[in-house]
């Protein structure tokens, strides 16, 4: 674990910080007469950064902890500020947050709970952490977020896709900017069926955790709801690297369509097996075979290369949208790395942005002023269109992209190609969905 700075050239500077503590909470009761955990009261303000940076997910994970840099880079007034030029609340001034330098601190998740558990633990109790963010699986969003509100700090969730982040595990102090599976099953659904028809017999493999089981979930209701059958559903362990004894099956299922509720590493695998399988090229039912791969994102169709050739999916957000905000953090951040973020690259740098705005607009650090500000808060220019940070359940609500592998891409980049645009109107849902049912968004916690 590092603690980090970005000074005005935007180089990093690191020094080592101890392993995960034990000790209750840091609370701060000087100069406050409402004191939350980890009141700042010098100069600066510690951001923690928690990501996957070794395990599955640790290509999503790296490119997060590019983009929260970038954050603090922008919030510091270094570089040329982003996506704060675009975005339609005009409360933050380059001036870090509230006049506060940004620091921050990093873990790594390892993609397990436990582990993200330890790290966020000890950011929170040992460097003074006042918010947390991170993820890219689910579980590790879910145990995250119950730990900060436990703590007593805003967890601002990154990359999480589960139902359940946003349902039945939902929690006052936790917000979710990304999308989630009933919105990927919900812009997908109409797309599949004007491509495929509605006569298909799918065979899904899903991840065994939280996410893959709400994703399946999610998916089978749409597609069934069209008239598609389900012939099969098949758990595959998260730490899966070999698919060969899962794909093989479904060979002689009758299925016609193989739905990969996979993500990061396990979908490249996955999707690489089916294809050395031969069922991209095979003909059942008198149809041709087709996979989908319910959530998408760039660094995935990387590692699958040739494999994602036509294979459709869906995606939180795309680098090559037009809006002015996707191309002030396309320009950002290709300026600082080299190449184009991907959707997890995206949400992370934009929940950064969340939080610290919310601090401004509230004037305060406090956990509860600054989920008060959130809740029920409409902006723009972040990408995507307008969004909602919806107040019964902290989710937002804004466009969803369905993609598909491209067929002759011109870089190594230009790998995935927008099918359409959902509209927000079409993946928005009633707080008391049954699909998000069992949890409740409880009271904010300031830790005091």
């Amino acid at each position: 674990m590092s603690k980090t700075d970005i000074n005005r050239r935007g180089l990093l500077k690191s020094s080592a910080v101890a392993g995960a503590g034990l000790a209750l909470p840091t609370i701060f009761t000087a100069q406050s007469a409402a004191a939350f955990t980890n009141e700042p009261t010098g100069g600066s303000v510690t951001l923690g950064f928690n990501v996957p940076q070794t395990g599955p997910y640790a290509d999503e994970g790296a490119d997060e902890l590019r983009a929260f840099e970038l954050a603090v880079h922008h919030l510091n007034g270094d570089g040329d500020g982003g996506m704060l030029n675009t975005f339609s609340s005009k409360a933050l001034q380059g001036n870090g947050i509230l006049g506060k330098r940004v620091e921050f601190v990093t873990g790594d998740t390892q993609t397990k709970s436990d582990a993200a558990r330890a790290s966020a633990k000890s950011m929170i109790e040992k460097d003074g952490a006042i918010m947390i963010s991170g993820g890219s699986s689910s579980g590790v969003a879910v145990a995250v977020q119950g730990l900060c509100q436990e703590a007593g700090v805003i967890f601002m969730a990154g990359l999480t896709h589960s139902n359940d982040t946003t349902g039945k595990d939902k929690k006052a102090n936790g917000f979710r900017h990304f999308f989630n599976a009933y919105m990927s099953a919900a812009a997908l659904a109409p797309v599949l069926k004007n491509l495929y028809g509605t006569d298909r017999k799918a065979y899904h493999l899903t991840a065994d955790y939280t996410w893959g089981w709400t994703q399946e979930e999610s998916i089978r209701a749409a597609t069934e709801a069209m008239g598609w059958e389900t012939v099969n559903t098949v758990l595959t362990p998260l730490a899966a690297t070999d698919f060969s004894s899962y794909i093989a099956p479904v060979m002689n299922s009758g299925a016609d369509v193989l739905i990969l509720n996979h993500y990061g590493g396990n979908m490249v695998n996955s999707l690489t097996a089916a294809v050395q399988f031969g069922l991209k090229s095979k003909q059942v039912n008198g149809k041709n075979f087709e996979i989908v791969v319910p959530l998408y994102s760039r660094l995935m169709a990387k590692g699958a290369g040739e494999n994602v050739k036509g294979i459709l999916g869906s995606t939180n957000w795309h680098w090559s949208l037009q809006d002015e905000g996707s191309k002030a953090f396309v320009r950002s951040f290709g300026t600082q790395y080299g190449f184009p973020p991907s959707q997890a690259a995206h949400t992370c740098y934009v929940q950064t942005l969340l939080y610290a705005d919310a601090v401004a607009r509230a004037g305060s650090f406090n956990p509860c002023a600054v989920a008060e500000a959130l809740e029920g808060f409409e902006f723009d220019g972040m990408g995507n269109g307008k969004t909602l940070y919806r107040a019964d359940d902290h989710q937002c609500f804004k466009d969803v992209l369905v993609v598909r592998g491209k067929e002759n891409p011109t870089s190594e980049f230009d790998l995935l190609e927008v099918v359409e645009v959902t509209p927000r109107e079409q993946v928005e849902y009633a707080p008391d969905h049954p699909m998000f049912a069992g949890g409740q968004l409880g009271s904010c916690n300031p830790g005091a």
